[in-house]
Parts: C-alpha cells; sequence; structure tokens
C-alpha cells in the first residue's frame, strides 16, 4: 500500500494514469487511492483550466476539482480525461472522512463513467 500522503514527486515522472487535483481542492490525503496523484504543479505556475484539460487529456488523467467549469466540459467531450466534481464544501474536519468513505466506489464508477459528481450524501454518476 502507498503511503498516506503520496504524490509523484519526480519532475520528469508523469504516470499515463492517475488522479490530478485541482488548485481548489486538497492533494494531500489521510487515504491512498489506487493510481497515483499527480501535483498540480506538474502542469505549470499557475495553469488555466485549459492547461489543466489539455494535461489530463495528454496523461490519461482524472481532474477531481470543485469547479463547474470541468464538469460542464466533460458533458460535451469525451474521455480522456475523466472528472470527478465535488459538491460539497471543503472543511477539513469532514473533507478526509467523506472523500476516504466514497472513493472506493468513485474509482469503480470512473471505469464506466465520464463524470461522478460528489454530494455530501450521494455520488453521482453520468456517461
Amino acid at each position: 500500500m502507498l503511503p498516506v500522503s503520496w504524490a509523484i514527486t519526480s519532475p520528469l515522472c508523469v504516470p499515463h494514469e492517475g488522479f490530478l487535483f485541482d488548485s481548489n481542492v486538497p492533494s494531500r490525503l489521510r487515504f491512498s487511492p489506487k493510481l497515483p496523484i499527480v501535483p498540480l504543479s506538474k502542469v505549470g505556475p499557475n495553469p488555466s483550466d485549459s492547461q489543466i484539460w489539455d494535461f489530463a487529456r495528454k496523461h490519461d488523467l482524472v481532474i477531481v476539482s470543485k469547479d463547474a467549469d470541468f464538469s460542464d466540459r466533460m458533458i460535451i467531450k469525451s474521455p480522456p480525461p475523466r472528472v470527478v466534481h465535488l459538491r460539497f464544501g471543503i472543511r477539513k474536519a469532514t473533507f478526509h472522512t467523506l472523500l476516504a468513505r466514497r472513493w472506493p466506489q468513485i474509482e469503480s464508477l470512473l471505469k464506466t463513467h465520464k463524470l461522478v459528481n460528489v454530494y455530501a450524501d450521494r455520488l453521482e454518476a453520468i456517461g
């Protein structure tokens, strides 16, 4: 099992599957996803949404964000990338607990869906 806060650290190493957490979401997790987390810094300094999208597409990454722009774009596009849209408040006390509890189901849904909306009380998979 990977360490709790595992992430890609080599400047040249970018996997061709994994998760890319947008700047509005904590990327240090208290659980270990099955695939690596690629730091947003790999995209470049202060990347635009388009740069994040293109990078995730090129490397077959899943974008994890609270930004509705990514889920809106995903509705009219085909994967890659796939998108996890977090539609609940990010309070440290509950964020990690909620996400850790739902993450196995999120990963499972991403195998067959292009967008997973995560609410405090449910998941919604699209496409």
